[in-house]
């Protein structure tokens, strides 16, 4: 019986794994009309913290947009944050574009809300644009993240992220984690409408939606702010539109112990955001339960054809998923894909019952409903 149980996994992951193949498809093969409406002014928030691998020219692709009228708020909460000086290297290049924004603020709670709060002090333009600082984006990109908000029914616009440039096993396993799980969750989520999401690395709204939901601060104490930000909007009976639109992002993990923790730190962002479908993320895990599959019937024959068929079905989907998106260098570290399923699964239960995490040095804890605070604060 217990055999027989671990096997439902196997199944409905199996399953899962061609959905998201053919969601894939669809999602990239479907007509969209885009909006010909003028492109109105827009103001982007970049909240930075540190000098994170290749800042500059990410910043630089922000600061080098094909875009008519563009604010780039670049928001510190340190005076002797070590990205300062390039900082204002760009306000100098570009200063029609470039605002540099300083606000002393030591992490109590959400410390990229934080930084975002003092960004909006100096926006000036009423279409808002929250980009990470590690994001290097196509030229194209404001303009195409901005236009579907020409519809007053769309609330919130999101990109597609990826990682790029892995160096080592741990940034390729966390290559891993976005590009041939995370991502194609999120277009089988998208066309399915199975559930509300929002993607914080990569975002367009309106100030006055913000505003009608509480203004920024209203997110300082929630872990998952992109996530609460989308449900909120959604409440008020506007939609999202994801887009097939890929922006880079560079991993930064000197080790399998950083990568470990961040993958920790990122389950408990989905469990924050939706537990129940994060508990049930457990039906789409088909390589880790087949390998408990294997060994729990003494390494049998049957036993070995399920893992080898689980394996090769996983990894052709992704392989597919990434041939569709071509992206050549996920194609390329796929093999060290079923090592990467195996210890997702084990971070699944961490993050189940883990409810303290650290951000930049500082420790949180999280409490019921998704909210944080310091750890030896009180819910």
């Amino acid at each position: 019986m217990f055999t027989l149980v671990l096997l439902i996994p196997v199944v409905s992951g199996s399953i899962f794994s061609v959905l998201t193949v053919l969601a894939t498809w669809r999602f990239y093969t479907r007509r969209v009309s885009e909006s010909a409406a003028p492109l109105p002014p827009l103001t982007v928030l970049k909240p930075i913290y540190g000098l994170d691998r290749e800042l500059e020219p990410g910043l630089r692709s922000f600061c080098e947009q094909d875009y008519p009228e563009l604010q780039i708020v670049m928001s510190l909460q340190r005076r002797d944050d070590p990205a300062l000086p390039l900082l204002r290297t760009l306000e100098a290049e570009y200063p029609e574009r470039v605002t540099v924004v300083i606000g002393e603020s030591p992490p109590s709670v959400n410390g990229k809300v934080q930084n975002m709060v003092i960004g909006m002090t100096a926006a000036r333009h009423q279409h808002l644009v929250v980009s990470d600082s590690d994001v290097f984006a196509p030229r194209d990109y404001l303009k195409r993240m901005v236009a579907p908000l020409a519809d007053a029914r769309i609330g919130f616009v999101c990109s597609l992220y990826r990682i790029r440039g892995a160096r080592n096993v741990a940034e390729r396993l966390d290559l891993l984690s976005i590009n041939a799980d995370f991502m194609p969750s999120v277009i089988f989520t998208y066309m399915t409408r199975a559930a509300i999401f929002c993607l914080g690395a990569s975002i367009a709204f309106r100030r006055s939606d913000l505003e009608a939901v509480g203004g920024m601060g209203a997110f300082a104490d929630y872990l998952v702010e992109d996530h609460e930000l989308g449900r909120r909007l959604h409440e008020r009976g506007l939609d999202v539109r994801l887009l097939p639109l890929t922006i880079d992002l560079t991993p930064d993990y000197a080790d399998l112990g950083a990568w470990w923790r961040h993958q920790v730190y990122w389950d408990q962002n989905t469990r924050a955001a939706n537990l129940p479908g994060f508990a049930l993320t457990i039906l789409t895990r088909a390589v880790p339960f087949a390998l408990l599959y294997a060994l729990a019937s003494g390494l049998s024959g049957a036993g070995l054809a399920v893992l080898t068929a689980s394996v090769a079905l996983r990894v052709l989907c992704a392989a597919l998923v990434a041939a569709i998106q071509r992206d050549f260098e996920t194609l390329r570290t796929l093999p060290w894909l079923p090592l990467r399923d195996v210890l997702a699964l084990a971070s699944w239960a961490l993050a189940l019952t883990r409810n303290t995490f650290e951000w930049r040095g500082n420790t949180f804890k999280l409490t019921r409903g998704g909210r944080i605070v310091p750890r030896d604060g009180t819910p």
